[in-house]
């Protein structure tokens, strides 16, 4: 039997969303260039995390991971708080 789990994809980005309870919002951005055009493509996306104890704040830096479906939209953890902000986004 393999007991061996399967690898979690790890991401980083900026809390731009604290008002839900234990869920944050979070903008993350790639950069990657058009095959075609040959020009830099900048894209965000945000991701639902759930916050267990309500540690991250909007600005903030973290770091976040898949985990089982919590909910319709939400499927990531929040694992750590990579850089505490102390002026934060108006969001």
């Amino acid at each position: 039997m393999n007991t061996s789990e399967k690898k979690k994809r790890l991401f980083v980005g900026q809390v731009v969303s604290n008002k839900m309870q234990k869920t944050v919002v979070v903008e993350t951005e790639r950069a990657f260039t058009h095959p075609v055009f040959h020009k830099i493509v900048r894209v965000t996306k945000k991701y639902k995390v759930h916050d267990e104890n309500g540690q991250a704040k909007v600005g903030d830096v973290v770091e976040f991971s898949e985990c089982r479906p919590l909910s319709k939209t939400k499927y990531m953890s929040l694992e750590r708080v990579v850089n505490a902000s102390s002026n934060p986004i108006k969001a």
